[in-house]
Order: C-alpha cells, then sequence, then structure tokens
C-alpha cells in the first residue's frame, strides 16, 4: 500500500463483488499465497432474500478445503427431497438421496455462509477484505485494465492489480464499464418474496405450490417459511401500489394454510421484489478483466443454482489462472479465454433447461385462464420412480462438469 492518504493499493488480484463467487475465489487465490484483493460495496452481509441453498457440489469443495464441518455447524436445515402441490395432490419432483457423498440440499442464511468464508480468508496474510468500498470505473492503459477505481468509506481509492475480476452481480457495475454484449434470454416472471411463521403442524419440508395463474415457492427454515410468489413480468410496482389486503387475498387464495399469519405482512415494506434475468456475456473478458458469475451470466431463481454455479465459476478461475498469479507469471487473454471455454458449456445448458422451464411450465402457470392446474398423468406417472425423481437433484445439485480444486495451498504462517 502507498500514496497519499493511503489511497493507492496494488495486488495481483483485484476481486469487484463480495458474494459467494467473489469471496471463494478470494479464498482459493489466497489459499495458495496469491496477493488478492476483494471489495464489497456493503459494509456487511446481511441482505434478505439472498439465494441460501448449498448444494452438493459446494459442500465437496468446502470439505476439499477442510470447511466442512464448520458449515455444517452453522443453523442449517438439510432437504432430501423438494415437493410440488398441484390440483390433485402433492409429488415428489427431486429426490437427492441417491447423490453422494452429499445426499442433500443444504439451506444456510448466506450472510452466515459468507461470514464463515471471509473469516476463513482473513487467516491468510496474502488476502484483503475491504467492505463499504465500490468499484466505480475501470483502470486501463494501453488498452489493457490495469485496476479500479473505487469509493471506500474514507473517500476515493485505486486500486492496481494485475488482473481484475468482476462478480459483482447482474447489475454489473464493470461489466456496464466494459461495454460487453449481453445475450438477454427474457423471463416472463419477477418474484414477490417473504416470510411467515411456522407452525408445529406444517408441512415439514420445501415444497412449490400451482394454482392457477400463480406459483408460489415454500422454503422451510425451521421457525419461519420464506416465501417467493411469482408473478408476471414486469407486474411487481403496479402490485406494489394496490392495497396491502390484495395481496394478503391473493397469498391466502393460494396457500390457504398461511390466512391466518398474513397479518405479519403489515406493508409493502415486508415485502421485497427480485427483478428475474436470464443473460449471457458473448464473452467475459478484456485484457486484464475477467468476469464470472452473475456479471458474466445472470441465472433464473429455477432449481436454486445460482450461488453454486457461481462457485462453480470461482473454482475453475483458481485452477486455470491461479498458477499464473502465483508464480508471478503474465496473465493474457488466452488464459482468461480457457475459463469461458471451461465454463460456457454448464452455463449453456442450466440456462436452456431454465429457459425451457420458463416457456413451457411458467408461462402456463401465470395464465389466468383455464382450470387449476394438474400435474399431467403421464408426468406424475414418471415421477413415481425414483430414478427419474433423480435426475433434476443430479442436473441442479452436481451440475454440468462440476469442478474440483486442484490448486494447492500454502501453510498459513
Amino acid at each position: 500500500m502507498s500514496g497519499a492518504h493511503e489511497s493507492l493499493f496494488d495486488t495481483r488480484c483485484c476481486i469487484v463483488g463480495g458474494g459467494p463467487a467473489g469471496i471463494v475465489l478470494g479464498l482459493l487465490l489466497a489459499r495458495a499465497g496469491v496477493s488478492v484483493m476483494v471489495l464489497e460495496k456493503h459494509g456487511d452481509f446481511l441482505r434478505d432474500f439472498r439465494g441460501d441453498t448449498v448444494h452438493p457440489s459446494t459442500l465437496e469443495l468446502l470439505r476439499d478445503i477442510g470447511l466442512l464441518d464448520k458449515f455444517l455447524a452453522l443453523p442449517h436445515r438439510r432437504e432430501e427431497t423438494l415437493l410440488a402441490s398441484f390440483a390433485d395432490g402433492l409429488v415428489t419432483i427431486g429426490d437427492f438421496r441417491g447423490l453422494q457423498p452429499f445426499p442433500f440440499l443444504a439451506l444456510v442464511p448466506q450472510w452466515d455462509f459468507l461470514d464463515l468464508l471471509a473469516t476463513e480468508s482473513r487467516r491468510y496474510p496474502s488476502h484483503r477484505l475491504l467492505m463499504d468500498t465500490q468499484a466505480t470505473a475501470l483502470l486501463r492503459e494501453d488498452g489493457r485494465v490495469v485496476g479500479v477505481q473505487a469509493q471506500g468509506p474514507h473517500g476515493p481509492l485505486t486500486v492496481r492489480a494485475d488482473l481484475v475480476v468482476a462478480c459483482d452481480g447482474r447489475h454489473s457495475t464493470l461489466r456496464e464499464a466494459a461495454g460487453l454484449k449481453t445475450r438477454d434470454f427474457g423471463a416472463p416472471m419477477d418474484v414477490l418474496w417473504f416470510r411467515l411463521p411456522r407452525e408445529a403442524a406444517d408441512l415439514d419440508n420445501t415444497f412449490g405450490i400451482v394454482a392457477r395463474g400463480s406459483m408460489m415457492v415454500v422454503v422451510n427454515r425451521d421457525d419461519y417459511w420464506q416465501l417467493g410468489l411469482l408473478i408476471p413480468k414486469g407486474s411487481g410496482e403496479a402490485r406494489r401500489r394496490r392495497p396491502i389486503a390484495e395481496f394478503h387475498a391473493e397469498v391466502a387464495r393460494i396457500a390457504p394454510f398461511l390466512a391466518g399469519r398474513m397479518r405479519e405482512i403489515k406493508s409493502w415494506n415486508d415485502v421485497s421484489l427480485l427483478t428475474v434475468t436470464v443473460d449471457r456475456l458473448e464473452r467475459w473478458h478484456q485484457r486484464g478483466l475477467l468476469l464470472i458469475g452473475d456479471a458474466a451470466h445472470a441465472m433464473s431463481p429455477i432449481g436454486g443454482v445460482g450461488i453454486n454455479l457461481a462457485i462453480q465459476d470461482a473454482i475453475a478461475t483458481a485452477n486455470i489462472v491461479g498458477p499464473a498469479l502465483r508464480d508471478g507469471g503474465p496473465i493474457g487473454d488466452g488464459l482468461l479465454a480457457k475459463v469461458q471455454a471451461r465454463r460456457l458449456l454448464p452455463t449453456r445448458i442450466i440456462q436452456a433447461v431454465q429457459v425451457a422451464a420458463q416457456r413451457r411450465v411458467i408461462d402456463a402457470i401465470l395464465s389466468p385462464e383455464g382450470p387449476p392446474p394438474r400435474l399431467p398423468g403421464l408426468a406424475r406417472s414418471l415421477l413415481k420412480f425414483r430414478w427419474v425423481r433423480r435426475i433434476p437433484a443430479r442436473l441442479f445439485g452436481l451440475g454440468v462438469r462440476r469442478e474440483r480444486l486442484r490448486l494447492t495451498a500454502t501453510a498459513v504462517r
């Protein structure tokens, strides 16, 4: 660190964004002895209604880096099956019990997960995490990205780096600054997130409710329900201008067992709007700059796979770019292209599945026409077989071309 007022920093790798991709990549690089700085624009990780599903592929990473026991010591819930409720009854649509060595999905508040990783990162002297620090622009020299300009709690600062990795989400500041082209696949829905108390007689599972013109995701968080009401794309703000009593009535129609609890939702301040986006950059990199996670490919909430796909990106980045960062070698554009080449296929496949589900299932569900939806007879018959129920669990739980960490750690002094 140098410069007047301690506003100039030098590091081998600057990671922008302290979500799952950024925090994991920072940890993996620091374990290998790479000088790394992570910039997170918020002062803490406490954001409600972020994705909290930790899939078996991520549990494998936690095991490999020695954090599994600490992770499982966090308050969490294990889901072995996922259910869906139709007009003609309840059906199991996903079964994780055949996956090894982790036959379950873990539900953990994302802030606890990120705090665990950040705490582990602090053990490594080459790692630095700056909270409440927002990157505002890219720093370029001779057509190459050589760092970022940022605003911190004590004023402006400049971070010079051999590589900048943008992990700053679907509304990425650095993606916009780089002028990279995005392909938008569209989404027919947005989601209203809220929470209500659980009661002892409630179903002890995570499930979805399919009703006429509506669908609601009901996530079991033990002492409360985390609920996501799917609504037609772009209708959120108009709904929020209507009386909250109309929202109460809509939820009670879809899930009558929640009717008496809707008084907990006192105003629209108790409801968060998630704008769903499914898109992908055509090119994930420029000279000195790499984008991963939602900054490179925003995912639909279908399957709850966004966190885990972003973490897989981080592992691949550590494996491919980490050795050059550690050994002082050049970070050429060809090396960054290898990250995109490695992660493009799984991203394409998962997004294709999500877009197909949106067009063939969600579109039909959100249509107000017709009788209450029933599960087609053929689908109900097929879902009686466990191997069929394991297909979505394997696809979303383990992913396509899942990554195993190869970048070795150095001893912590």
